[in-house]
């Protein structure tokens, strides 16, 4: 019995190997797999699963650091406006101090 298993094992084609980075593309690999199939189509194949199952436990975390980016990035925008109102009060108020300065000079 062990030998039989051992010889299909070596007959058959080497298994599709999941990888663990959700993000990669293994469509054209994993539709490759299906259509060479003999077997029945189930709903689900075990190869495809632990790579979903993989893919959906990490999305919570990637859409709570692309939030974060744009909240990062909200923020330094928000900095860099409220940096420029700053700057221009300030030369709004030394063209005024400058123009005192002046207007006491010249009395």
């Amino acid at each position: 019995m062990r030998e039989a298993t051992a010889k299909s094992d070596l007959a058959a084609p080497a298994a599709f190997q999941p990888s663990t980075d959700p993000t990669s593309d293994k469509q054209a690999q994993m539709s490759q797999l299906t259509s060479t199939s003999t077997e029945p189509r189930r709903g689900t194949e075990p190869a495809t699963s632990p790579r979903r199952s993989l893919h959906m436990q990490l999305m919570p975390e990637a859409l709570a650091r692309v939030h974060m980016q744009e909240r990062l990035q909200e923020a330094e925008h928000e900095r860099l406006v409220r940096a420029v109102h700053l700057r221009r009060r300030a030369e709004r108020m030394t063209l005024k101090a400058r123009k005192a300065l002046a207007a006491v000079v010249m009395q």
